[in-house]
C-alpha cells in the first residue's frame, strides 16, 4: 500500500481548547483515513497566526507558510468548516484565499504544486446550506489545482433555528458516518492512482 499522509484543515472561528463541532467531523474524517492507510493531522487554522492575503508567505510573523509546508507534503487536504449564515466560515474563505497563491507556484515541468492532490470538504451547522458550502469550496479548491473525488463531501446540519451541535449528537448519525467513510476511501483511491500517475504537463 503506498503511503499518503493527509492534512485537516479545521476552519472553526473558536480557538483551542474550544469544542468544536467542525473539528470533530474533521477529525471523524482524518479517523477513516487512517482505515484506509493514511497518515496524517488536524490543524485548527485560529490557534495560528494566519495573514490576510493572496501570496505564499505575508510577512511579519504570517504563519500561513508553516501550513502551507504541511499542505504541501500532504496528498490529501480536508477542508472543514462550519456554517455560517449560509457561508463557508469566515476563516475557510480566508484559507481559500491564501490558496489562490498556488496558481502562480509551478514544478519544473510548470505543474501546479497541487496537481495530484485530492481534496475534500465537512461541513457542519444547524441550518441548511451544505451543498451549498461544499459547493463554494469545491469550486474554489479545485480552481487552485486541487482534485476533488466522487462524494467528496461528508456534512450534518441540524434542525432549522434550533442549538443542537453535532458535537452534541450521540451516536454519530449513521448517515454521517457511512458518508465519511465513502469520503476517505475515494480520496484514498484517487491519491494513490494520482501517485502512480500524476497529470501531465501543460
Amino acid at each position: 500500500m503506498t503511503d499518503l499522509r493527509a492534512l485537516v484543515l479545521v476552519c472553526t472561528l473558536k480557538p483551542s481548547p474550544s469544542d468544536s463541532s467542525s473539528s470533530l467531523l474533521g477529525t471523524q474524517v482524518l479517523r477513516a483515513l487512517e482505515q484506509q492507510g493514511v497518515r496524517g493531522e488536524v490543524v485548527r487554522v485560529v490557534d495560528h497566526d494566519v495573514r490576510f492575503g493572496v501570496t505564499t508567505d505575508e510577512g511579519d510573523g504570517d504563519e500561513w507558510p508553516q501550513i502551507r509546508e504541511k499542505m504541501l507534503a500532504a496528498d490529501i487536504l480536508v477542508l472543514a468548516t462550519p456554517i455560517w449564515m449560509g457561508q463557508p466560515s469566515s476563516v475557510a474563505k480566508m484559507v481559500l484565499e491564501r490558496l489562490d497563491a498556488e496558481l502562480s507556484e509551478t514544478d519544473d515541468e510548470g505543474r501546479m504544486l497541487t496537481f495530484g492532490k485530492v481534496a475534500v470538504v465537512a461541513v457542519v451547522g444547524n441550518e441548511d446550506g451544505a451543498h451549498h458550502v461544499s459547493a463554494e469550496c469545491f469550486q474554489a479548491l479545485n480552481d487552485v489545482g486541487f482534485t476533488i473525488p466522487a462524494n467528496g463531501v461528508t456534512y450534518w446540519v441540524g434542525e432549522a433555528m434550533q442549538a443542537t451541535d453535532y458535537q452534541d449528537v450521540s451516536p454519530t448519525p449513521e448517515k454521517t458516518e457511512s458518508t465519511t467513510q465513502t469520503v476517505a476511501t475515494n480520496a484514498a483511491h484517487l491519491a494513490r492512482l494520482l501517485q502512480e500517475a500524476n497529470y501531465p504537463a501543460g
